[in-house]
């Protein structure tokens, strides 16, 4: 039998406007800086409504260098462009894994059948920092939708685990990634129970978009909570009390010097300032739609 880690933190997604946009965020908060390599995360639910201006909906084209933004969907879809020419739908339960490396400018609509229609969109965006020799890698960017995720039933199907990346119970995740990392989609039925192996050396946590779970050796954890994991155990064991989604996400720490503005996630200042005259400069590319 596994020994269970016990929580760290408990950090509620506290809701805050970006750009006009209510967004839940979990990390960073007032508390909590980063939970390395992990440095944001955020949970965003919005009404798609139907419109006759497609690119006026959604997040413009932006620049990114030095991490990963990785972003969940839920429900409705993401449409995906980018400088170096991809250009992809994800639907509901599947991920979009970009490592932003060197530099890539992208955008992320509502695809035009739910322009068209209109509909919910629900997501969680995730950065994944870079370790610092592969900062200045080539991009690259892995569209995973949820008929292509490795998934397992649990506990009488009352558990349904999804690998985006890494390895659960000999199963592989798709995605590769420039550090280690294992990133589970997690939807529990009331009453169901899963344990799940973490690596020793790994940081993890859990985020809930909803539900209630019991979290062995702590107690209970609501949704819109995140629940940082201490390294004291090899995994955590937890049992839902109602319908409920969550996101385990653990990774290898780097353990480097972090300096963030906006999109970019460097190293050092210089770094920064370099990444944002790259940037103004055309050397991440060029996206029109």
């Amino acid at each position: 039998m596994q020994k269970n880690r016990t929580v760290a933190r408990l950090l509620f997604a506290e809701e805050i406007d970006m750009g006009g946009l209510p967004i839940r965020q979990a990390l960073p908060s007032a508390q909590v800086e980063q939970h390395d390599p992990f440095l944001l995360l955020h949970h965003h639910i919005t009404t798609i409504p139907q419109s006759d201006y497609p690119y006026k909906l959604g997040v413009d084209p932006h620049p990114h260098r030095g991490f990963s933004p990785v972003t969940f969907v839920y429900q409705g879809a993401v449409h995906h462009r980018d400088s170096r020419g991809n250009d992809s739908v994800v639907y509901a339960g599947g991920t979009q894994w970009m490592n932003a490396g060197r530099g890539i400018v992208h955008s992320e609509r509502p695809p035009h059948d739910m322009q068209e229609q209109g509909g919910v969109q629900e997501i969680v965006q995730l950065w994944v920092n870079t370790p610092k020799a592969n900062k200045m890698d080539q991009p690259a960017y892995f569209p995973l939708q949820a008929e292509d995720t490795p998934t397992t039933s649990e506990d009488n199907e009352r558990v349904q685990v999804a690998v985006v990346t890494g390895v659960y119970k000999e199963m592989q995740g798709p995605v590769r990634t420039p550090s280690p990392v294992l990133a589970l989609r997690i939807t529990l039925k009331a009453g169901g129970t899963c344990a799940i192996p973490i690596p020793a050396n790994y940081n993890a946590f859990l985020y809930l978009l909803d539900g209630q779970i019991m979290l062995e050796g702590y107690g209970l954890v609501e949704g819109l909570n995140m629940a940082l994991l201490n390294h004291d155990g090899e995994g955590c064991t937890l049992t839902a009390r109602e319908d409920t989604r969550l996101l385990l996400v653990a990774g290898e720490p780097l353990e480097e010097p972090l300096a963030m503005h906006g999109p970019f996630v460097m190293n050092t200042q210089t770094e920064v300032m370099q990444a944002m005259r790259d940037y103004q400069m055309g050397k991440m590319g060029m996206l029109f739609e």
